[in-house]
């Protein structure tokens, strides 16, 4: 059975954890391939939330193995904690599978990017301070600790030893805080050694395994398109690769072995940080979408910047991902506004752009050009068909579908998990 993978096709929060929960008994490994605690899911199931940072969101769903890939950044400590957490309502973290080869987040990481981003001042990116730019650097750097590590003390000590040597230089002498010692780190990170060791695994050969024996693979990426480091709105990105491309490598299953990759946007477009944000609301209509919509970071808390629906980021999303089929959330967020705007272009310093503006500069300057189209009243929560939805909510997605590139294979018509509507299959049959 090939793979599939499921991105975020805006900048984030756009309901991925749903869309891994609808799946459910389909799916019989789910994997998350990059990315660290700064980011979150929130699944809700018979009424009860439940909010991953670092697990898969499949690890609310019974029977499926949930894998922390190698492309992951893991503090151990969060890591831990959030299986206790699981565990204490319930939910088995047992089958919990995580890559020899992920790298982990050590305390100076945080420290790091906690003062260099107030260094920056105005130019601030918006991390979320949890290490995880400056452990990804580490990985790109050849000075970083990976999982495995914690089963050899004399190669953790010497790995730690390297990696202090700069940053304590870094720390002393350019941000004016105390040195870390080794030792600190070192036990620190062996104290985590005996509760990690029976879930390490070479995950890459157990996925592909799993392919082999015809099991469904999920690769669950977490941000967005718009935030990946290559991809998106750089400098205001993450530090790795959330889009399809970044499976391959976060999880060592090869591209192949991929049949459909499943793009999750929000009916409007949310942004959590600094950058740029064409569509972005100020007034009293991303209010109301921010408290209909209960937009609110899984992970810091913060309010998320909300706006109309960006066209133009939906097509370019799917362009670099090549997604087979988008599932649509929240649309149940946009009843009762009386006419629903999609940034269908920009408009830049007089120019129109129907696709991405190739700069930076030029995207910072984009202003939305919108097609207004008529808004609906009516609950939609109860729809369980196509058919179901009032006419003007029918026309706004077929026309958000003739825009972004590829069909809409189901939509969340509220927060639960039977408030959906299912279009078509997203698990091919077996």
């Amino acid at each position: 059975m090939p793979a599939i993978v499921l991105v975020g096709a805006q900048w984030g929060d756009e309901g991925k954890g749903k869309v891994t929960d609808l799946l459910g008994s389909s799916v019989d490994y789910c994997v998350r391939y990059q990315g660290g605690n700064n980011a979150g899911h929130t699944v809700v199931v018979d009424g009860e939330s439940y909010a991953v940072h670092l697990l898969p969101s499949g690890v609310i769903t019974p029977g499926c193995v949930p894998v922390i890939g190698n492309g992951v950044v893991v503090d151990p400590a969060v890591l831990l904690d959030e299986i206790a957490m699981l565990e204490a309502r319930g939910v088995s973290t047992d089958r919990l599978l995580i890559s020899a080869n992920a790298h982990l987040i050590a305390p100076y990481h945080a420290t790091i990017d906690k003062v260099t981003e107030r260094f920056l001042g105005k130019n601030q990116i918006g991390t979320t301070g949890r290490g995880i730019g400056p452990t990804y650097a580490d990985k790109v750097n050849r000075v970083g600790v990976r999982v495995q590590d914690l089963f050899d003390p004399g190669i953790l000590r010497q790995k730690v030893e390297g990696a202090l040597d700069q940053k304590n230089h870094l720390l002393l002498k350019v941000y004016n805080r105390r040195a870390i010692t080794v030792n600190e780190i070192v036990d620190g990170f062996l104290r985590y050694a005996d509760a990690l060791r029976p879930k390490v695994a070479d995950t890459s050969a157990v996925l592909n395994s799993a392919l082999d024996d015809n099991k469904v693979v999920l690769l669950e990426g977490a941000q967005a398109t718009m935030l990946d480091v290559d991809h998106g709105t750089y400098p205001f990105v993450t530090s790795s690769n959330p889009t399809a491309g970044g499976a391959c490598i976060g999880s060592g299953v090869g591209p192949t072995r991929i049949d459909r990759v499943v793009g999750v946007l929000k009916a409007y477009t949310t942004r959590v940080g600094a950058g740029p944000f064409p569509t972005e609301l100020h007034d009293a209509d991303g209010q109301h979408l921010r408290k209909v919509g209960g937009e609110y970071g899984v992970t810091t808390g913060r309010p998320r910047r909300c706006g109309w629906f960006d066209a133009v980021i939906a097509k370019y999303s799917t362009r670099i991902n090549g997604f087979t089929d988008y599932f649509l959330t929240k649309l149940d967020v946009l009843s009762g506004f009386e006419r629903v705007p999609i940034c269908v272009a920009y408009d830049v310093d007089g120019v129109r752009h129907d696709e991405m503006p190739m700069t930076q500069t030029d995207f910072h300057h984009a202003r939305p050009i919108f097609e207004y189209l008529d808004g609906w009243w009516e609950d939609i929560s109860g729809c369980r068909s196509f058919e179901d939805l009032p006419k003007a909510a029918q026309a706004y997605m077929k026309r958000l579908e003739e825009l972004i590139g590829a069909p809409v294979a189901g939509v969340g018509v509220g927060p639960g998990r039977d408030e959906v509507i299912a279009i078509r299959e997203l698990v091919p049959a077996a």
